[in-house]
């Protein structure tokens, strides 16, 4: 194909891409699910010379473009929360109790799962089998934006526009969080692979990886979320004021600079970006601007994601797939259809009771809630970090059953969002 066609197919691509959502938002299919199928239509034709949608070989690229689209979503999901989170008021952190349980409960236990079904069922070394339970024991806050908060309400201003929908609010946090806190565990695998046995690397790692770092994450977030807050809505300068000038590309901004910040003093950026965006969020939060920085994100959420899920869809049918063996078959459907929903259905038993609802979910909340932890773009994300720092062993094999377990997750959960998100809100309104 020469590169002319090449602009021509990509530029209609997208323009499908852009209209795909608006056809979609009724039927029983979601954007992704398109937009992969396209992509896999498009991997058929000819491809330009020195063309290459090999993860192995472009690891780089998709680290950093998966990265870029990751912190996205993320300033995303801070700038959309409108329940607020205070150290100051211990009821705050009650009122997340279904966000704790998902994170301190169900990651964990997805991350053993997973690691114990590659080591035994799989046969996996057990470097490789944790580094699999990492990559995929998080949701992803792209691909999941179906059940997710649309967006801040910025008429309300008291924190309770989302307490209407306990199940968006908690796969949103939980999106929100995750992905930092599952960095530890990643860099672990590649500590098992590069710095000996678990006696000589194992306390640094408590101390600093799963400790230190997250620690230096949050601190990062409030300092520098709360300080961007002054300069957007309290600046003494009204012509540096940013909420005043109405400029969105402030979020972008935000976003770039408190990961930088955050990565150089060495803790987890994806979690600074997120306390930042929700310290953003916080500040005068009747202004309009914070709908303007969401919307703004969001939009370039959605190109990343177009061009992300059209290149993996490319992918599936120019060989991603081709060491896919019943081994990840099996552990990919486990991963999504039993060993998510069966944690997250322990994690949301734990904690507050009040009418039939634990932490404000009923049955069939929690239900719901448990199954659509969605597996995306940061999957593809941890796996390209982690075979850049370590030489792991079975490389093109883990990008076969990654790239299968986004496929069932992004095709399992597509069809079923539409009704069952349908289904809460009727029972809802009874």
């Amino acid at each position: 194909m020469p590169a002319d066609a090449a602009y021509l197919v990509a530029g209609l691509a997208l323009l499908i891409a852009v209209v795909i959502p608006g056809l979609t938002r009724r039927l029983a299919v979601s954007a992704p699910m398109v937009l992969l199928a396209l992509g896999m239509l498009i991997g058929l034709l000819p491809m330009p010379e020195g063309a290459n949608v090999d993860p192995v070989d472009s690891r780089a690229i998709v680290e950093h473009v998966t990265e870029f689209a990751v912190l996205v979503a993320l300033m995303g999901v801070g700038l959309a929360l409108d329940r607020p989170l205070s150290l100051r008021r211990f009821d705050t952190f009650r009122r997340w109790g279904a966000t704790w349980g998902l994170l301190f409960v169900t990651m964990p236990l997805t991350i053993g799962a997973v690691a114990l079904l590659g080591w035994t069922v799989g046969g996996l070394a057990p470097a490789t089998a944790l580094l699999l339970g990492a990559v995929l024991a998080p949701t992803d806050p792209v691909l999941a934006g179906d059940v997710q908060i649309e967006g801040p309400d910025t008429d309300a201003g008291d924190g309770e526009s989302d307490e209407s929908n306990e199940v968006r609010f908690a796969l949103t946090t939980e999106a929100g969080l995750n992905d930092g806190l599952a960095f530890p565990f990643v860099h672990a695998a590649i500590l098992m692979i590069t710095a000996g046995t678990v006696a000589e690397w194992g306390p640094g790692w408590v101390l600093w990886e799963l400790t230190g770092k997250v620690v230096v994450g949050v601190v990062v977030g409030v300092v520098a979320g709360w300080l961007l807050a002054k300069l957007a809505f309290r600046a003494p300068s009204r012509s540096v004021r940013v909420a005043e000038l109405g400029e969105p590309a402030f979020a972008l901004a935000a976003l770039l600079a408190v990961y930088g910040a955050s990565q150089l003093l060495g803790g987890y950026g994806f979690l600074s970006v997120f306390v930042a965006a929700m310290m953003i969020r916080a500040a005068d939060r009747d202004h309009a601007y914070h709908r303007h920085m969401h919307e703004f994100v969001a939009r370039l959420e959605h190109l990343l994601v177009f061009v992300i899920l059209l290149l993996l869809g490319v992918a599936l049918t120019r060989g991603i797939l081709s060491h896919l063996d019943v081994r990840g078959a099996v552990l990919g459907v486990a991963a999504v259809l039993v060993v998510r929903p069966v944690t997250a259905a322990v994690a949301l038993r734990i904690g507050r009771r009040r009418e039939g609802r634990i932490n404000g979910l009923d049955v069939r909340e929690r239900a719901v809630t448990a199954f659509f932890g969605i597996r995306g773009i940061g999957s593809l994300y941890y796996l390209a970090y982690a075979t850049g720092h370590a030489p792991v062993e079975g490389q093109r094999w883990l990008w076969s059953t990654v790239a299968f377990t986004i496929v069932l997750s992004v095709g399992a959960h597509g069809i079923l969002v539409t009704p069952a998100m349908s289904w809460i809100d009727r029972h809802r309104e009874d």
